[in-house]
């Protein structure tokens, strides 16, 4: 059988839940009467830090009334996004002893991860909480595998420019509508405000270079039938890719310092005052706030552009809450409901400000016109773009492929259509032992 798992679609970030808490739970962590009794027994959990706002207070609180509820404690253990695939992969091959017994999950890993058997499947569980018919269908579908799901959306999120609205007014700057705009505009930065960043061209953040893969018309990877093929080194790839690493390598909005930084690293340098204007994702702008309060009320966010005008599409994407096949899963599955619906989902939501999973509560936000969410819902709703629905494209991303393709022209190594054919070879490989 072909599997293959629907990336989040049109819509994102976290699930901003309010229904009531889910149906009973059976196993053998079951006390008196059915009630769940974890007394004694802590739960560890695994989750990624690096560009949400800082969760800790948020798990304090969370670890709290999870204790009063079930008499069990947790154990927070943060990840970065950059090395967990590989941490996920080595724990699941050490077993259940190795695992987390619940996990913040990126939609592209669910299907590797699952087809393991390292998830457990809560299908029924969630059809039993009610919530099956108002949840928002591609982040349902994004942790569904052979009709069967691995976990709940928690949140999922889409990418725009954030810029300096101070800087560009006192410069008297537009936000960019064009390619040719934006270019013009980070190089107006450069010389206006020298000790600024006017782009980061990052070397390691995948989905913002494939913002310019797909806004040059191209494509990550095309299906036949069963089997999936690199579209990386196709012209309208290629495009996408010159224009985006030309702006680090002819025009010198970014700085070599920059070539390997990941998002988080962005996001870094953001807190630290340094940037004017980068691709950063909806829940960005107020991380930045929370990490340099003096840029609060400064920073405007506007779509990616597309080449001539309109935009270019971002990828949609986000994380699950799954629960681990281990002897706490019970336990596991009321964490996970407790996170994911009411009082606490809803806490996130408005923490992090992330979009609702929820179709009902997706439309109460629509109606807002909060300036730093309004760019995103139109990215997001417009021109989200998925990666290629395959369990392949997370093995793609554990390998690094595209940051190895970006790095390598940033360096000066390869070319842009040189790189870019290394990279197919390397996608083509890979999707080969999925066939």
């Amino acid at each position: 059988m072909n599997r293959h798992v629907i990336a989040a679609g049109c819509i994102a970030l976290t699930l901003g839940l309010t229904a009531t808490a889910c149906g009973g739970d059976d196993g053998d962590d079951n006390g008196e009467g059915g009630k769940l009794n974890g007394k004694g027994k802590t739960l560890t959990v695994w989750i990624m830090e690096g560009t949400n706002p800082d969760p800790r207070p948020f798990f304090k609180e969370v670890g709290a009334a999870f204790e009063k509820k079930t008499g069990a404690k947790i154990k927070v253990e943060y990840q970065q996004w950059a090395t967990a695939q590989k941490k996920f992969t080595t724990a699941i091959e050490g077993g259940a002893e190795q695992v987390p017994d619940v996990a913040e999950v990126g939609t592209t890993w669910v299907p590797q991860f699952a087809e393991t058997e390292a998830l457990v499947d809560v299908t029924d569980d969630v059809k039993k909480s009610g919530l099956s018919n108002d949840l928002v269908e591609g982040l349902k579908d994004a942790g569904t595998l052979d009709g069967k799901q691995y976990g709940m959306p928690w949140y999922a999120g889409v990418r725009s420019i954030v810029y300096r609205k101070d800087v560009f007014e006192k410069h008297n700057l537009k936000p960019p509508t064009t390619w040719k705009e934006l270019q013009e505009t980070a190089k107006t930065l450069k010389e206006k405000e020298p000790k600024l960043v006017p782009f980061p061209v990052a070397g390691g953040a995948e989905m913002f270079a494939t913002a310019f893969v797909w806004g040059g018309g191209g494509q990550l990877a095309v299906q036949d039938g069963d089997k999936w093929k690199s579209g990386i080194n196709s012209p309208e790839a290629v495009k996408g890719l010159k224009f985006y690493t030309d702006l680090a390598t002819k025009d010198k909005v970014s700085p070599a310092k920059v070539n390997t930084w990941t998002e988080k690293e962005v996001g870094d340098a953001w807190n630290k005052g340094e940037i004017a204007m980068s691709i950063g994702g909806n829940w960005t702008p107020k991380a930045i706030v929370e990490g340099n309060p003096k840029l609060k009320g400064k920073l405007g966010v506007v779509p990616i552009p597309g080449e001539k005008g309109g935009m270019s599409k971002s990828f949609v994407g986000g994380s699950y809450l799954s629960v681990f096949d281990t002897d706490k899963k019970e336990l596991g599955w009321e964490l996970v409901k407790l996170m994911t619906t009411g009082e606490f989902a809803a806490k996130w939501a408005k923490q992090t400000n992330y979009f609702p999973g929820q179709n009902s509560e997706l439309k109460k936000i629509e109606q807002q016109k909060d300036p730093l969410v309004e760019p995103f819902a139109k990215q997001m709703i417009e021109a989200g773009a998925t990666v290629p629905k395959t369990k392949s494209y997370g093995e793609i991303q554990a390998s690094k492929v595209i940051p190895r393709m970006v790095q390598s022209v940033l360096t000066g190594k390869s070319s842009v259509q040189e790189a870019a054919d290394q990279a197919a070879k390397d996608m083509d490989a890979i999707f080969a032992k999925d066939e």
